[in-house]
């Protein structure tokens, strides 16, 4: 099969959670099919170009600058004026280009491609044809926004994510009925879109997890932190959601645990992340591998408020061997048994009580984390996954 992979953004370096779920179906389809690749060029990672032959035997890049995330950016501020003004939301007219749409349109009359793979939302404007094209939508975006809403901390920022859940909401709905075909990532995110935008025979394959990769060293000597945090620190669910865990529910583990410490590992810190940083808080930023801080952690903590798709840090965790507590949103779309193989809670004092109560069980711990690690292991091999995701392009 010939397939062209339509994505904003080249694979490395890989340090965010869709990227790693793309990297690991696209390159075992590399070794099947004949797959080209389109995404749009940064400079400033290089590396990207540089290693897609790893999972693919043609890939295009098109120039297109996206203004950074801060409001002291003129670029940026536009792009907001433009979402309250456009029908668009903001997360979709970043992405929009003409060159690229013009640049598929050339290589698709050219290599006549059997599957057209538009990757995430967002660059589905760049799309000519989204009747020719299967959609892999990693989260439901409207959910995420509407959420941003209910958690929004002022009545301006909860108005402005009010729009644009409603602009997102039309839009995917749009975009979902017009594709070939969707594949989610859950099977409840299969459903939800479904149910919110008219159609039927959403497919879903399964998050996977290198389960070598992350399987425990022999002997972990170093001890970093009781509490670890991945994720892309630059990524709203991730920053809301560990304000949230360190003004609320840390003062109450350190009531009863007063030495407690926690690690946010991730990418890209946004300054409020950085601002968390303290004696028993440390910011990491980008490291070159997240297993060390995962091995010599106690618990690995998710504590989303926001968000949609599924949480690879989950069973990147349990394959490494550590027990989870994560919320409800945090963990769905997984297969979990609250207090078999990670331990979920919505409120301070109940995602507190269930780390201390894990702290200071290090049985408990052990016990949950290889309950974890085994159904992980058993069941969500990228392989597997791939051949899901096979079938499906079929």
């Amino acid at each position: 099969m010939k397939i062209l992979w339509v994505k904003t953004d080249f694979l490395h370096p890989t340090n965010r959670g869709g990227q790693i779920r793309t990297l690991e179906t696209i390159k075992r389809l590399h070794l099947r099919h004949q797959v080209h690749y389109i995404a749009f060029d940064d400079p400033s990672l290089p590396e990207g170009p540089q290693r897609a032959s790893e999972y693919c035997a043609k890939f295009f890049t098109v120039p297109h600058e996206v203004p950074e995330k801060k409001l002291t950016s003129p670029a940026f501020l536009g792009q907001l004026i433009a979402g309250v003004l456009s029908p668009l939301p903001v997360a979709v007219i970043r992405w929009r280009s003409q060159a690229m749409r013009r640049e598929i349109e050339r290589i698709d009359a050219q290599f006549h491609y059997d599957a057209i793979v538009c990757d995430f939302l967002f660059p589905a404007p760049n799309v000519p044809d989204l009747s020719k094209a299967i959609l892999f939508q990693h989260n439901v975006e409207a959910q995420i926004w509407r959420r941003h809403a209910e958690h929004a901390g002022n009545f301006l920022k909860k108005a402005y994510f009010q729009i644009q859940a409603k602009r997102m909401e039309a839009y995917e709905g749009q975009v979902c009925r017009k594709v070939k075909r969707v594949i989610a990532v859950s099977a409840g995110d299969a459903r939800m879109m479904e149910r919110n935008y008219g159609i039927k025979g959403v497919s879903h394959v399964d998050t996977g997890v290198d389960t070598e990769f992350f399987r425990p060293a022999a002997k972990v000597t170093e001890s970093k932190t009781d509490l670890v945090f991945l994720g892309s620190m630059d990524w709203m669910p991730n920053i809301e959601g560990m304000q949230w865990f360190v003004r609320d529910i840390l003062p109450l583990i350190h009531a009863a645990l007063p030495e407690t410490t926690v690690a946010i590992v991730g990418r890209k810190p946004a300054p409020e992340i950085l601002a968390l940083a303290g004696d028993k808080v440390h910011v990491t930023g980008t490291v070159p591998d997240v297993r060390p801080w995962l091995w010599g952690s106690k618990l690995s903590i998710v504590p989303l408020r926001i968000g949609g798709g599924t949480r690879l840090k989950i069973y990147e965790s349990q394959a490494a061997g550590v027990a989870v507590v994560s919320t409800a949103v945090g963990a769905e779309g997984l297969e979990i048994h609250d207090g078999g193989n990670i331990a979920i809670a919505d409120t301070p004092a109940d995602f507190a009580k269930r780390c201390l109560d894990l702290l200071d069980n290090p049985a408990a711990r052990r016990d949950m984390a290889g309950n974890a690690s085994k159904i992980v292991a058993e069941k969500y091999s990228w392989e597997s996954v791939t051949t899901q995701f096979d079938r499906l392009l079929a």
